[in-house]
């Protein structure tokens, strides 16, 4: 498959992008907010010799991914109370990730997998990013700059179902990329396809052999990331049940991890 390359200026985006939360936002695509962010942020090279993509170990990592999940995912219309309205949405993240991390399901199984840089490589960094997504880890400040999660799962709620493997295999051997993004400052690093070739390998060690992602149909810049590592087409959502969502249509694609 020919390589393809992200645009610039353009967020990855996960596969629960334009849910709503309770205040009635939505999280944005990145088409919507491609402008937006050409001009509101400035991209910084980053130095990959001290980059760790690792999986989260930790409730304090947990806690900056949820919070730069919230910075990267959501579209605040305005600034009236909008720290509150953040750490709310981020504090119902941790909740959720913890639950889901900590195998709360039966049936599933849970990594997030995230991309951190030393805080003390982060001088260029914007000070909002560095504050909110810092952790510490043994004893070293870090700031996660990416994310994902894998989920090991037959399917995964309101979404296209994967179609391979066929029969029971299905439940163990089949798993689903979600909540992918990197910070808008680091993005044109290459951290998105670092991410999705990291969690090849962890699926690979759990047994995985077809490993899945739903994007949009309009999210060019996010397909062309995960074709360059090697998905391809398998389905489409239907119009009637985006609309019905109220979200645009999805495409789930495909992979086959070699044993």
């Amino acid at each position: 498959m020919a390589v393809l390359t992200m645009p610039p200026c353009v967020s990855l985006q996960s596969v629960n992008a334009r849910r709503r939360d309770n205040g009635g936002r939505r999280r944005c695509t990145v088409a919507l907010r491609q402008q937006e962010l050409c001009t509101e942020f400035e991209r910084i090279r980053i130095d990959k010799s001290a980059l760790k993509i690792e999986e989260a170990c930790s409730d304090s990592e947990l806690w900056a991914t949820s919070l730069l999940r919230v910075r990267s995912f959501y579209d605040f219309k305005s600034t009236f109370g909008i720290q509150d309205h953040k750490k709310y949405l981020a504090e119902r993240e941790l909740e959720a990730l913890k639950e889901r991390v900590a195998g709360s399901k039966e049936g599933e199984k849970i990594s997030c997998i995230n991309a951190t840089l030393p805080f003390s490589q982060s001088k260029s960094f914007p000070e909002e990013l560095c504050s909110s997504c810092k952790y510490s880890h043994y004893g070293e400040d870090r700031v996660v700059v990416g994310t994902l999660d894998i989920n090991q799962c037959l399917s995964l709620p309101n979404e296209i179902t994967g179609m391979k493997p066929k029969g029971n295999e299905g439940d163990i051997a089949r798993a689903y990329l979600t909540n992918v993004c990197v910070a808008n400052e680091c993005q044109r690093n290459g951290l998105g396809s670092l991410l999705v070739e990291k969690s090849k390998s962890v699926a690979q060690d759990w047994g995985i052999s077809d490993l899945y992602v739903h994007v949009a149909v309009d999210n060019e810049p996010a397909k062309n990331l995960y074709m360059k590592c090697g998905f391809v087409y398998e389905s489409e959502e239907a119009a009637w049940q985006a609309r019905y969502l109220d979200r645009p249509r999805r495409l789930l694609l495909w992979i086959g991890l070699s044993k």
